[in-house]
């Protein structure tokens, strides 16, 4: 970050490539020479944009290699690097490295847009699980193919694949290794938005604008209540509304909802 903590340093990042608006950061993976596979040192910059963002709360808006004229495809992200995956033992398992990282990307006070074209595969399925909202393309293969390499998906594709698609298809996924094209993850509901590949961007930023005219401190409540357990309900949505009920913002909106209201009255 710069010296007054307000904004990323894109040139602190070898790994990503960091744009920054007033509410929003857009982080692309950038590692196009091993198809963006997932490295301790991108780990360690994607924890930096998530203090950054906990700290200074603004939707995050995830992608990758965009392709482009050279003929390369573009590509969300391979997995995780296999070249440090092979090195890694027990201990490293029960770090958690992966799962901790989407973990937090999840826990965000501010939404997440995943937006993927080609490959996103093993831990860059995972990465895109984490994220609120999945935007993809007709390119878009999407799957888990972590039990051919002889491990498994632990980087929350067990459960949160489960949660996104039910427990039939998330099983074909993880069990029998189905990949999922654009068209696939639109029909089962893991993307929300099929668009083409030149258009991924400006379909993330539309969702981005719409989240962006809505109150901040509303959606991170809602975000926050919406993963609250079953058992913390209604209480967490009572305490939420409470603290908004105060909120100088709810005075503010609910004033100008009335007034324009009545400007249109006869």
């Amino acid at each position: 970050m710069d010296d007054a903590g307000t904004r990323l340093n894109p040139a602190t990042f070898a790994t990503l490539l960091v744009t920054e608006r007033d509410d929003r950061v857009g982080v692309q993976l950038n590692r196009p020479e091993v198809r963006n596979a997932i490295d301790a040192r991108m780990v360690e910059e994607l924890h930096a944009v998530c203090a950054h963002l906990e700290a200074t709360p603004k939707v995050l808006i995830l992608s990758g290699s965009p392709g482009g004229d050279s003929g390369a495809k573009a590509i969300f992200a391979s997995g995780a690097d296999i070249a440090e995956l092979i090195g890694r033992r027990r201990e490293d398992a029960l770090a958690g490295i992966n799962s901790g990282l989407f973990a937090r990307i999840a826990k965000l006070p501010m939404p997440v847009i995943a937006a993927l074209d080609g490959y996103a595969l093993g831990g860059g399925a995972e990465l895109a699980y984490a994220a609120d909202f999945r935007i993809g393309t007709r390119a878009l293969r999407m799957g888990q193919p972590e039990t051919s390499l002889g491990i498994m998906a632990a980087a929350g594709a067990t459960w949160r694949l489960k949660e996104l698609v039910g427990e039939p298809m998330a099983m074909e996924i993880l069990l029998a290794g189905r990949i999922l094209t654009g068209e696939g993850c639109l029909r089962v509901g893991l993307i929300t938005e099929l668009v083409e590949s030149a258009d991924l961007l400006k379909a993330a930023h539309a969702l981005a604008d719409k989240i962006a005219a809505q109150d901040p401190l509303a959606v991170q409540a809602t975000k926050r209540v919406f993963h609250e357990p079953r058992a913390a309900h209604p209480e967490a949505d009572n305490l939420a509304q409470a603290e908004l009920f105060e909120s100088p913002a709810k005075f503010a909106r609910m004033q100008a909802f009335l007034d324009k209201r009545e400007r249109k009255q006869p």
